[in-house]
């Protein structure tokens, strides 16, 4: 039995319907995002020297603030698994791709894993005594506490192809299963 490459999958999605998940996921963005302006980076490889390891940024989009001629950059990484280092990654990404680039960066995460339900973190932080020396946060979208109900009458393609990895009562599983058949027929 071939096993499915989520991880591509659900870059695929994004990839291709990045404007609509800008509308489900992030509404404050829709705001100011250009949406024609829209330009995939090649995969960003960030490599630990020391730890001899790489990381390759799941998704980089360059789009401009709608109605001005300035850029940023919107990071989106896939975490399906709780990982305690995870924060300090986020950290390191964001100022790997800001020394590259140059440009104002939105990060983002969407934890797509089914447990554990408890928030995951959403910033990173160091401290030393007395004061915070470095506060960084990054928006979570965490799809185990997101009511899927809050998405079923959006006539949005990832909105409907994540409300699988959301929020339900295990009663409630043929239900959200029935809807996303329903959803993709239309």
């Amino acid at each position: 039995m071939r096993r499915t490459d989520h991880d591509a999958l659900f870059k695929e999605l994004l990839r291709t319907f990045f404007v609509e998940f800008v509308a489900a996921f992030l509404p404050r963005m829709a705001q100011y995002l250009e949406p024609d302006s829209i330009e995939f980076l090649d995969k960003e490889i960030i490599r630990e020297v020391t730890a001899r390891r790489k990381h390759i940024v799941d998704l980089l989009v360059k789009a401009r603030f709608r109605g001005e001629e300035t850029f940023f950059l919107v990071h989106v990484e896939n975490q399906a698994k709780t990982d305690s280092d995870f924060p300090e990654r986020m950290f390191d990404y964001f100022s790997w791709l800001r020394a590259k680039y140059h440009l104002p960066i939105y990060p983002v995460v969407i934890f797509s894993f089914a447990e554990p339900l408890r928030p995951e973190p959403n910033r990173f932080r160091m401290d030393f005594p007395g004061e915070t020396v470095l506060n960084f946060k990054y928006k979570v979208i965490q799809l185990n506490r997101l009511p899927w109900r809050r998405f079923l009458k959006q006539p949005n393609p990832v909105a409907t192809a994540l409300m699988t990895r959301m929020k339900f009562a295990p009663h409630d599983r043929a239900k959200v299963k029935r809807s996303v058949c329903v959803c993709c027929l239309h």
